[in-house]
């Protein structure tokens, strides 16, 4: 049985289209959520953070209006509400993020998906 693959993408994203394209490329059709329009929950986030082995604000574009303009910038903030934050802001979710196999990667740079396939 293939391994079932999940993109969070956004098609404006540079990154994110070269990764997707990367995944297509090696004979991968990924299940494509485009995060902006369909946000993971505080708990699909926490499960792809721990994937990741990252903490909520280390996949958080920081530059991203909301994140000062909510005061996200607080660095005593508690992880659920950034990541409550992250669902209501989706803009704030660094992309692309690729699940595979229980396993995730930021493509940043895109081949580092490949990593987990």
């Amino acid at each position: 049985m293939p391994m079932s693959v999940t993109i969070w993408h956004n098609p404006r994203c540079s990154k994110s289209r070269q990764t997707l394209k990367l995944l297509t490329e090696r004979g991968i059709e990924p299940a494509i959520v485009e995060y902006l329009k369909t946000p993971p929950s505080p708990d699909e986030l926490r499960d792809a953070l721990d994937k990741l082995n990252l903490v909520p604000r280390e996949l958080m574009r920081r530059r991203e209006p909301p994140y000062k303009g909510e005061g996200l910038d607080d660095e005593t903030l508690p992880d659920d509400v950034l990541l409550q934050a992250m669902h209501d802001h989706p803009a704030l979710i660094e992309r692309p993020v690729v699940l595979a196999g229980g396993r995730a990667a930021l493509g940043r740079p895109p081949e580092r998906v490949l990593d987990i396939l």
